[in-house]
């Protein structure tokens, strides 16, 4: 081991976190251990006063201070709450820059704390510009929340507990965003135990660490995903990529559903209920098992934080069966006429629907969007789609279509009556109160709006699907708008949900002419 490893791992020895970090009890997913074949434990940080790991970073950071030092931060979340308790605990002065997006619930948590709160922009890289200029401006010490030795070292004595409280590891996942939490996890466990495999866990759409280890340095993402809003980080940090391109073993990548199904099995395991990405690495230890068809081996994922703002409760409990692959999501073409409906249900074989819409459009064929409970995973989907087809139907797997599962089931049913030359967009913008309506401001009137769905599910960024009356020689102008407007948007003219149950044919004929 060279020096500087060797000084992380002295540091992480010695760093003491009492009174204010607690010794998290490692959990036993006796559940979740039977049906993967390995013994899974699960490291508790949602025990911490916090309700995340992100308390020890901060804790170990604002320590190595003199008392009544000014501290200031950037964060929208878990770090903001850990800089807050620390300052207050130790005797400094906090400042916490927050997005304006920022939900009230995790604002006021930071005040409780003792913190002083600064709105500012839209999104994090905005706050974090802010508050370096503040720091630079005030004197403050700048406590960043992942790319810094102190907090890196503070990470780490989660590393230490765990090998304390098992005996026997042969891997462990660990969640990334920035990656502080691996950094100084990883060169903890391999300074003690180079046989264990530490397997590092993203969010698909976040997945930084990934980007940096294909390209063999820091690589900043063009966008990032919200849904694990924890771990959305376009850059990882360059100590944190050092340390990681060295110890880490193995990065795995997860969808939301994924996530969603792990938030159910914490919860059947120990009655708490993870944030997204407090979930992230149990998702990951699940799909690596699942990969590599393993067995018979002790390992142990971290349950990084807890800090869920009850309204996403909802959206969660909605992907968890299609995550866990107990669900699945079809659109079917069946007869206009008495009796297809009866005969579809006996076609699926006696299996629960879990939702039907349906809604008359004519003579000729329906489209129905269906729902369909599964026993046994992904094996049983290929039994019924084998059956569908046997039977004759024409279908669409939409189990993994985001449009179906974001807008489509809640829209069924409903085709313009003329024909329309239309274009469908899915756009992600910030969510903060008055959001919607600055979102109609910019995107302006010059265009016929055809169709329009949103939901708020909670989350930080808000959904909006929109059809748009367009000829194609406007295509061009149109294109151009989009993009001094800013927004993330995905266009979904083409996708067969669209198709099949929103567009009329007279728009396809006219499409295609």
């Amino acid at each position: 081991m060279v020096a500087q490893e060797l000084d992380y791992f002295r540091a992480i020895i010695q760093a003491n976190m009492e009174p204010l970090a607690k010794v998290t009890e490692v959990s036993a997913m006796a559940a979740l251990s039977e049906q993967l074949g390995n013994q899974v434990w699960l490291k508790r940080e949602d025990q911490q006063p916090v309700y995340s790991f992100k308390l020890r970073g901060a804790f170990n950071k604002l320590r190595q201070l003199p008392q009544g030092s000014k501290v200031i931060t950037a964060s929208a979340g878990n770090h903001a709450q850990g800089v807050a308790l620390s300052a207050a605990h130790l005797g400094h002065q906090a400042t916490i820059v927050m997005p304006v997006t920022t939900p009230e619930i995790k604002v006021n948590a930071v005040r409780k704390l003792g913190g002083e709160v600064v709105l500012f922009g839209h999104h994090f890289d905005a706050a974090n510009a802010h508050a370096l200029s503040l720091a630079e401006e005030t004197g403050a010490v700048f406590v960043p929340p992942f790319d810094d030795k102190d907090v890196i070292i503070g990470q780490g004595t989660i590393a230490r507990e765990l090998m304390q409280q098992l005996d026997e590891l042969d891997a462990v996942f660990i969640p990334v965003g920035g990656g502080g939490l691996l950094a100084g996890m990883a060169v903890y466990i391999k300074s003690l135990r180079p046989d264990i495999q530490i397997i590092g866990v993203e969010a698909q759409d976040s997945a930084c660490l990934k980007a940096a280890l294909d390209a063999g340095h820091p690589v900043e993402l063009s966008s990032v995903g919200s849904f694990a809003d924890g771990v959305a980080v376009k850059l990882i940090g360059k100590e944190t990529f050092r340390l990681a391109q060295k110890f880490c073993d193995e990065v795995v990548t997860v969808t939301a559903d994924e996530i969603c199904a792990a938030v159910q099995d914490i919860f059947v395991a120990t009655r708490a209920i993870a944030e997204p990405s407090g979930a992230l690495s149990t998702a990951g230890l699940k799909k690596w098992c699942r990969e590599n068809q393993v067995r018979g081996l002790n390992l142990a994922a971290v349950l990084s934080g807890a800090n869920l703002n009850f309204d996403r409760l909802r959206y969660i409990a909605e992907r968890t069966a299609l995550g866990a692959k107990n669900e699945a999501l079809l659109g079917v073409t069946i007869k206009e006429e008495k009796g297809s409906f009866k005969r579809f249900c006996q076609a699926l074989g006696g299996r629960s629907i879990t939702e039907f819409n349906y809604r008359y459009a004519g003579e000729g064929d329906a489209q129905i969007f269906v729902g369909v409970g599964l026993r046994n995973g992904q094996i049983e989907l290929e039994q019924l789609k084998s059956g569908l087809v046997q039977d004759g139907y024409h279908f669409e797997d939409l189990s993994d279509n985001e449009l179906a599962k974001l807008h489509i089931r809640y829209m069924v049913g409903g085709k313009p009556p003329v024909a329309l030359q239309e274009r469908l967009l899915r756009f992600e913008f910030p969510e903060y109160p008055g959001a919607l309506a600055r979102f109609l401001e910019m995107l302006g009137s010059n265009w016929n709006i055809t169709l329009f769905h949103y939901r708020n599910h909670g989350a930080a960024q808000g959904n909006v699907l929109a059809g748009f009356d367009i000829a194609p020689q406007q295509y061009e102008e149109f294109d151009a708008h989009l993009a001094r407007l800013g927004y993330q948007y995905q266009d979904e003219t083409d996708n067969p949900c669209f198709r099949q149950y929103l567009q009329t044919p007279q728009s396809l004929a006219r499409k295609a002419g």
